[in-house]
């Protein structure tokens, strides 16, 4: 349980505490984010008109940081790509059973993933992936929630999905969870955090399982590893300094259907892979997301996920960081899992679902009035990390929401607000001749996004042909648009509904079924 003194770990928002003060503080917080956003972009817009000759310099000077930021990022991609390369050669089970200081065989994973309306053919998908990893099945324990609220269609699945997978692990089990329980949040942290105390209750403390001899891997329901995740998983964890002290973090290949996925969808869901990519070999940034692994014993000390707030991935981190009082991190395994890229029945509700996705992920900016507050609070961590956490999530949302926007759609303004007097200057003349010189230098970097982006393809399902797969390539045109359309203004929407205290509940993106390819990928 959570001692008293840190009741703070378990906020979700400003109106969760009781006290006036601490409340005022929090919703301050929440505020600081879609405020310097906004604070930009209408600066940028007032300036145009009144001193247009700094926004032009500004947007110069933007423009080559977003120059020299795509290529100090692409090499950060290209030693990522090689490194997972690497490590997907690596014999890990071999390496795993090298270990001499602790016996591999005493480790046990626990695979933790919710359902809602997902069709039966993903869920099986999903163990079946697990099925053919080579990590013994004795040692496996599979924990999938059902919704109540899900009706009868849920309770139908999870009938035949025990019927035809009971036998196939050491435990598996499946839990429903209750709605409307009294604090919680209807979505991803509610019922994972009930199949964890079920599974508690049920199977590891009657059998008496050594905590630390656990490791959870707590996955989206269309999450297929790898045939060595969990030996490389288990490796690492063996090997690690503090194993019980950290997060493991895989690579999210959005590419289970990226056949099927529409240009725009799969744009955005590459897009998220790099940025991931990337992520895995920026340590000092590095912090949970999505599909992820995590020691039994911290989970239980903490008393689990969040029940009350969406982002709970990397909540986790966020919430153990300030429970061990900064002894926490997050390593990479540089090892990838593929889940699904969003696809609807029509390219309209397509979009919909991409736009509302990546709403749902720059919802993740409540972890800054979260992390302000926790830092406040807990005056046994250092102030250089308090100060290094909260400038890069400030610095990382702040961009989010206003880069794209700056540089496509506010470049612009000092031509059409500077008034004559500014028009007729040399800088006005040669202002969208720099900008799109930057620009076009900048869009160079996809070429390199293409390659990569098709390096990290299925193979190709027999219904699609050549012209299917050169589209792959011609589909980076798209990321101007993407990348402002379906990145900074859900970002920014995000911000501004924190910023006038309008919460978001939990948005479950849809999965719908779609043909298997020879690989089952």
């Amino acid at each position: 349980m959570i001692p008293a003194d840190k009741y703070y770990l378990k906020i979700g928002k400003a109106p969760d505490l009781k006290n006036l003060k601490e409340r005022m503080l929090y919703r301050a917080f929440e505020i600081v984010p879609g405020a310097l956003a906004w604070l930009t972009l209408l600066s940028v817009i007032f300036l145009s008109w009144y001193k247009p000759v700094w926004v032009a310099f500004f947007i110069i000077t933007f423009d080559i940081y977003w120059l020299l930021k795509t290529i100090y990022l692409s090499f950060y991609l290209r030693s990522s790509y090689k490194n997972m390369k690497k490590q997907l050669k690596i014999d890990w089970l071999g390496k795993v059973k090298l270990v001499k200081h602790k016996d591999w065989q005493d480790i046990y994973h626990l695979i933790v993933a919710p359902i809602y309306k997902e069709p039966v053919g993903v869920v099986r998908l999903t163990l079946e992936a697990i099925i053919n990893s080579d990590y013994p099945k004795d040692k496996m324990i599979i924990a999938l929630g059902i919704e109540e609220r899900a009706g009868q269609p849920a309770r139908n699945l999870a009938q035949k999905i025990k019927k035809q997978y009971q036998d196939k692990f050491y435990k598996l089990i499946i839990t429903t969870h209750p709605q409307d329980i009294v604090g919680e949040m209807p979505g991803k942290g509610s019922n994972i955090t009930w199949i964890a105390r079920q599974v508690k209750k049920e199977i590891i403390d009657p059998l008496k399982i050594p905590y630390e001899n656990i490791v959870v891997s707590c996955f989206d329901i269309d999450t297929r590893v790898y045939p060595q995740y969990f030996s490389c998983l288990t490796y690492h964890y063996l090997t690690v300094k503090k194993p019980t002290r950290t997060s493991y973090q895989p690579i999210p290949i959005y590419n289970n259907n990226i056949w099927q996925a529409p240009a725009i969808s799969r744009v955005v869901a590459t897009s998220g892979t790099f940025w991931q990519m990337m992520q895995q070999t920026r340590l000092e940034r590095l912090s949970s997301f999505s599909s992820q692994s995590i020691s039994w014993q911290a989970l239980v000390e903490v008393d689990f996920w969040p029940v009350n707030m969406v982002s709970e991935d990397s909540r986790i981190f966020w919430q153990n960081l300030l429970y061990y009082d900064g002894d926490y991190k997050v390593i990479p395994l540089n090892y990838p899992v593929s889940m699904d890229a969003n696809l609807a029945p029509n390219f309209f509700r397509t979009a919909v679902n991409v736009y509302n996705q990546q709403k749902r992920w720059g919802w993740g900016v409540e972890n800054i009035p979260y992390l302000s507050f926790g830092f406040w609070k807990n005056k046994k961590i250092a102030f250089k990390m308090k100060w290094h956490w909260i400038w890069i999530q400030i610095e990382g949302f702040w961009s989010w929401a206003t880069n794209a926007i700056l540089i496509f759609l506010l470049g612009w303004l000092p031509l059409f607000l500077g008034g004559q007097r500014f028009n007729i200057t040399l800088l006005s003349y040669n202002l969208p001749r720099l900008t799109r010189t930057l620009m076009t230098l900048a869009m160079v970097g996809l070429i390199g996004s293409a390659i990569y982006s098709t390096l990290l393809l299925p193979q190709r399902p027999k219904q699609f042909g050549f012209f299917k797969y050169l589209s792959m390539m011609v589909q980076w045109i798209l990321v101007p648009f993407t990348i402002l359309i379906f990145g900074a203004i859900p970002g920014l929407e995000s911000q501004t509904r924190l910023m006038l205290g309008k919460y978001m509940g939990f948005w479950v993106t849809p999965k719908h079924k779609k043909r298997r390819n020879k690989n089952g990928r």
